[in-house]
């Protein structure tokens, strides 16, 4: 499966089949929230949580992927990650794009 930024790929014609998106929603344990809540004390990298943010978007971007098969799709066009707080410790990820069959 290809995956793409850019609303073409180079050299193919595209037949667009459908928006497609995968999502998850991730929290750390109480123990690593609070241990990470003291970090920002001192400053720095929040190492636990980027861990979090790189399995969500791998998760979502799985998830994209595995709906963009189930229609037939070659690629994902104009991909897309976007985040947001659900509640203190806990984010959701969603990665979304357009599903396109080559000509």
């Amino acid at each position: 499966m290809i995956l793409v930024t850019t609303e073409y790929i180079s050299g193919k014609e595209l037949e667009m089949l459908g928006l497609v998106k995968g999502s998850t929603i991730q929290s750390k344990d109480m123990f690593k929230d609070i241990s990470q809540g003291l970090k920002t004390l001192v400053g720095g990298e929040l190492k636990s949580y980027t861990e979090m943010m790189n399995e969500a978007r791998a998760i979502a971007t799985k998830r994209m992927v595995e709906e963009a098969q189930r229609l037939g799709a070659d690629a994902v066009v104009g991909m897309r990650y976007a985040s947001s707080a659900v509640m203190a410790g806990a984010a959701e990820v969603i990665c979304y794009g357009t599903a396109v069959k080559f000509k």
